[in-house]
């Protein structure tokens, strides 16, 4: 496996752990009774100065042409539509079984790329897919009893619908060409459109107050957001739609330490089948994709010794 391919995996897993962070920061917010597209308009509105202030240290261009303006308006409006069917399926079930439920994206991703792209669907990605979501499964908090709402988790499919578009869009449009920093600094640009445009026609705007407050606000924007969303962008690029939407079954993993390590929940026999079932189809997603780079170097080489 190259460098190249090692950093897209590395990227994958750092995108994914950031991600897993949103509850972390989102809940506080949510449950001081500040709205879910007033939290995710802060969250983007403080995200993209933070990137605008790298890229120029960078000299990264901010310049785009027409169609690629297009495209990234297109994914942006995906990226918010997603993040705010999230949010609001928060105020019809618990978080985490709305934030266990979004990682169904991974298997969207892959019929995505299966039906519109030939994707050759490798045993390895099957099994990889079988493992996370089984695993996901066991780290879901339903308790058998409570019935899940319908309008909850029809917002959770949107989400993850939204999102699994979203990864096929990055790989599978011009805009991949682009800089990762110039492309999730008009995606964010655009998702924040969604929250304004629900801000309008709702006529209701609410604020973070204090500074804890802020600093939620501020910590949301810089890592489940900016960094997880720069580094999924990445990731992407430089391994493909699929393996990238895998790894981010490592995201439940994530919010399930955190409610240990921050909120003291206990750990059941069941969250650890759980935890090592993802990590088992996370590494088959990283192994994979070392045999197939082997495979690929021993077939080129036998090819130039045959001429």
């Amino acid at each position: 496996m190259s460098a190249y391919q090692k950093t897209g995996y590395l990227l994958g897993l750092l995108a994914a752990i950031t991600y897993g962070m949103n509850q972390l920061f989102a809940l506080p917010l949510l449950n001081a009774g500040i709205p879910a597209f007033s939290v995710l308009f802060y969250r983007y509105l403080l995200a993209i100065p933070v990137l605008a202030v790298i890229m120029l240290v960078k000299d990264v261009s901010f310049r785009t042409d027409f169609k690629n303006l297009f495209t990234l308006a297109i994914l942006g409006i995906l990226l918010g539509i997603s993040s705010l069917t999230l949010f609001q399926s928060y105020g019809f079930m618990n978080a985490g079984i709305a934030s266990t439920m979004l990682f169904v994206y991974p298997l969207m991703v892959a019929v995505l790329m299966i039906l519109f792209f030939k994707e050759r669907f490798s045993w390895i990605t099957f099994g990889a897919l079988a493992l996370s979501l089984s695993g996901i499964w066991l780290l879901f908090k339903g308790d058998g009893e409570t019935s899940l709402s319908l309008t909850g988790t029809v917002l959770v499919m949107i989400s993850a619908l939204s999102y699994a578009i979203y990864i096929v869009g990055v790989k599978h449009t011009d805009v991949k060409t682009m800089p990762p920093l110039t492309m999730t600094f008009y995606v964010l640009l655009f998702g924040m459109l969604v929250f304004l445009c629900n801000m309008a026609v709702t006529g209701s705007h609410d604020m973070p107050r204090g500074w804890f407050q802020w600093g939620d606000a501020l910590c949301l924007a810089l890592l489940p957001t900016a960094l997880s969303f720069l580094c999924t962008t990445e990731s992407i690029i430089r391994i493909g739609s699929t393996p990238t939407a895998i790894l981010g079954a490592m995201e439940p993993v994530t919010a399930v330490i955190i409610g240990i390590l921050v909120f003291n929940e206990t750990l059941s026999i069941r969250d650890i089948s759980g935890i090592l079932l993802i990590i088992i189809s996370v590494l088959a997603v990283i192994l994979s994709g070392t045999s197939a780079k082997a495979h690929a170097h021993k077939l080129q080489i036998k090819r130039k010794s045959e001429l």
